[in-house]
């Protein structure tokens, strides 16, 4: 499955949200995200040296989440910002978190 080639769909509820397996195979292909403990988030932290450098990565995914129609939930913590995905219309984890996270993942 290539994620980083496919577009995130809009999604209006009515859909289930991933079983906590089904997440967990889409976690081989987002390395360094982790499935939230109760299994209804997917989350990520990334380091910077500075607050500038955090800012700009922050600016990069909101750029992306916005291209995307998928908005990551964004914790900035000085030169630490941390990343939660899950489709909030339906309360749980849906392809497109998935598909936004791998993309992330080639921010820098």
């Amino acid at each position: 499955m290539d994620l980083v080639s496919k577009k995130c769909v809009a999604c209006e509820g009515g859909v289930e949200p991933f079983t906590k397996e089904q997440a967990k195979e889409y976690l081989k292909e987002t390395p360094s995200w982790r499935l939230t403990a109760d299994g209804s988030k997917i989350e990520r932290e990334f380091e910077f040296k500075n607050f500038k450098e955090s800012m700009a990565f922050v600016n990069k995914v909101a750029d992306l989440a916005e291209s995307e129609g998928h908005h990551p939930d964004i914790h900035i913590f000085y030169s630490r910002v941390h990343l939660e995905l899950f489709t909030h219309s339906i309360g749980g984890l849906s392809e497109n978190d998935f598909i936004l996270a791998a993309k992330i993942n080639f921010i820098r």
